[in-house]
């Protein structure tokens, strides 16, 4: 017999759904993802960690589950709601199914629920607190008082981790919940990679002899990591930098800018990111809920890349200082790969920084 759950928001509005995968309540801040494929790399994707993730389009889990196609080793949103999930995959590389992988991994999902109208809420009142739970709750309090907070410690490696052992340039990945195309992207170019914590002080990840440094993706506020920040700024200048969504907010922050946090941020594959530079548009997966504010990094970078549905920042050159971040994700996938040329730029930077050493 199917059981009924119900999603509350923190604006009092309350849904009926019915449960798949794991039993149990959770509250977490409730987003939604565009996305029409990748449900897998959504799932295990750190800058989920703590959030409620909508998935827009209907029907989901139709290809099944297959590993080779996460993000990290295992999912790391809070709760799943789909408009409809497939109880019947069929694909030639799956492995188990939706519902028995969530299951297995302790992740509560709900289907059945109008998902084009509750997306349409978080659209207009913007991300908020939302918890699942058996019986409709009678107290909002519990909602009003949820924030996510350490998130970036809950999801980095625990200890140092090297692929691509005898690679010609030598990358610090400094991990703040990486995902696996960004190391994978660095291994093809000849990276010996060193995936180092988010604890790890300059000095540390310095001592390693590296040539280049990749800030990573990651969940929650970025100005809530004063010591990462830190040690940021003692690193600028020392090799050159590359960073990507997280990364990107962390450096600028490093640099004296300012981050904001956005209403409902941009998650999908078909964010559309201006080169102010050459002009051209190119179509980017993103998954971000905060955002650099451009005037803010104006005396220290240069404005490389723009949101072309709202114009926020979406990447600063600092050529002053060997280093570039963007906030959209050129590794991505599933999603457009118009974009893994920065890859390459990084690694031109390197191997012009090593030759003149």
């Amino acid at each position: 017999m199917e059981e009924i759950v119900y999603l509350t928001l923190q604006n009092g509005q309350s849904f009926q759904g019915k449960r798949f995968g794991a039993t149990g309540e959770i509250v977490g801040e409730i987003v939604f993802a565009t996305a029409m494929t990748g449900y897998l790399e959504t799932l295990t994707d750190p800058s989920y960690h703590g959030q409620i993730v909508i998935q827009t389009f209907p029907l989901i889990g139709n290809y099944g589950v297959i590993s080779h196609d996460f993000e990290s080793l295992k999912p790391s949103v809070s709760a799943y709601i789909v408009r409809e999930h497939c109880g019947t995959p069929s694909n030639f590389r799956m492995e188990s199914d939706l519902d028995s992988y969530l299951k297995q991994n302790n992740i509560i999902g709900i289907y059945g629920i109008d998902t084009r109208y509750l997306t349409k809420i978080v659209r207009e009142s913007g991300v908020m607190a939302a918890k699942i739970s058996a019986k409709p709750l009678e107290s909002l309090e519990e909602l009003q008082q949820f924030a996510i907070r350490n998130a970036i410690q809950a999801v980095t490696c625990k200890e140092v981790i090297v692929h691509g052992k005898g690679n010609a340039h030598k990358i610090a990945v400094w991990d703040f919940g990486s995902k696996n195309n960004i190391i994978a992207e660095l291994v093809q170019r000849n990276c010996e990679v060193y995936q180092v914590p988010a604890f790890y002080t300059a000095e540390q990840i310095l001592d390693l002899h590296i040539d280049g440094l990749m800030l990573t993706n990651g969940p929650g506020d970025p100005e809530e990591n004063s010591t990462i920040i830190a040690n940021l700024r003692k690193l600028i200048n020392k090799v050159p930098i590359f960073g990507i969504c997280m990364g990107h907010q962390l450096f600028a922050l490093a640099m004296g800018g300012k981050t904001a946090k956005m209403k409902y941020g941009h998650r999908g594959v078909n964010q559309p990111v201006k080169d102010l530079k050459t002009g051209r548009v190119y179509i980017s997966s993103q998954n971000h809920g905060y955002q650099v504010q451009s005037a803010s990094i104006e005396k220290v970078g240069k404005l490389r890349f723009i949101n072309a549905n709202d114009n926020t920042c979406e990447g600063i050159d600092y050529p002053e200082y060997n280093a570039f971040t963007v906030q959209f994700h050129p590794e991505a996938c599933s999603g457009p790969k118009d974009l893994a040329f920065l890859f390459d730029r990084f690694i031109d930077m390197v191997v012009q920084n090593k030759g003149g050493r």
